[in-house]
């Protein structure tokens, strides 16, 4: 991104409250990362101090200051990956990338990332590899597994993968089904959503396939763009402080009908599922905390 994208990101922003926060989302939306000329020349044309800029972009985490990869890798390191054998499992991505994990390589080919949690524990160890899910990974697999994303992961099979499954899902509010019925991705009903950029409101869909990458949007959003989601019927905000284990965004929450808390990343290209299924019954309360906390 040139100077010229960042003075024209900077005069839309016409220094309304939050608008830094919002310059460096958009900067980063089109370059990948803040660079150290990036927050330079920001700081220059909002007559802003360096040292302001620079702690803003590190204390919110879903801000980068180093560039990433074309394809994404994340290994869980949680405690049930962790006694499977996980930390092999990094190891030998490591070897094969020649980059320790956090890293990126020379040919801005791959970054690699450890995560705490991906939300399936039972299926560990996990790899995270452009959005999909590899259960039960031993370091053997890590090389087909950087072949097939680098490659370009088929979803062609989706419906018939049993790392996917169909959820039903509500509003945390008003408790109104989320569920599409008339807008279909993956063969089954969607989520619908509500979210605005550049001051227009509309609808967005994401899949309500456990898993899914799949999304569509009657607008263009650029990939990278964190967003708030509202619930289409009582217009409540869906977004949690919750942060996502890949990409430190926030997570979106809604309720699991029959039970559990679905939740999604709000940065449009982050595909982070975690589903938290209440196994004691205790589903309404945990809900109506997270209420109160708004």
């Amino acid at each position: 991104m040139d100077n010229k994208e960042i003075i024209e990101i900077i005069e839309k922003s016409n220094h309304a409250k939050g608008g830094i926060i919002s310059i460096l989302e958009e900067v980063q939306s089109g370059s990948g990362y803040l660079s150290e000329h990036a927050l330079r020349f920001i700081a220059e044309k909002t007559h802003r101090s360096l040292v302001d800029i620079y702690g803003i972009a590190t204390f919110y985490k879903s801000f980068r200051l180093q560039p990433v990869g074309k394809h994404s890798i994340s290994v869980c390191l949680g405690t049930a990956c962790h006694v499977r054998g996980a930390r092999a499992i990094v190891e030998e991505f490591e070897r094969q990338l020649r980059i320790p994990a956090g890293a990126t390589t020379d040919d801005m080919e791959f970054t690699l990332n450890t995560v705490n949690c991906l939300g399936a524990c039972a299926l560990g160890p996990i790899v995270l590899a452009d959005g999909t899910y590899f259960s039960n990974v031993t370091p053997s697999q890590v090389k087909d597994i950087l072949k097939k994303t680098k490659k370009g992961i088929d979803y062609s099979g989706i419906k018939t993968d049993k790392r996917y499954f169909q959820v039903n899902v509500t509003c945390p509010h008003c408790n109104e089904s989320l569920m599409d019925r008339d807008q279909h991705l993956d063969g089954y009903p969607s989520i619908k959503m509500m979210t605005s950029i550049d001051n227009k409101n509309f609808s967005h869909w994401v899949s309500g396939l456990y898993g899914s990458p799949t999304y569509e949007s009657e607008y263009t959003v650029p990939k990278d763009t964190l967003l708030h989601y509202f619930c289409p019927r009582c217009k409540k905000e869906l977004n949690d402080s919750f942060t996502c284990s890949t990409c430190e965004a926030d997570m979106l929450y809604m309720n699991v009908q029959n039970g559990g808390i679905l939740y999604l990343c709000s940065r449009t290209g982050c595909s982070n599922h975690l589903l938290d299924i209440n196994k004691d019954d205790h589903m309404a309360t945990f809900t109506k905390k997270l209420k109160n906390q708004r």
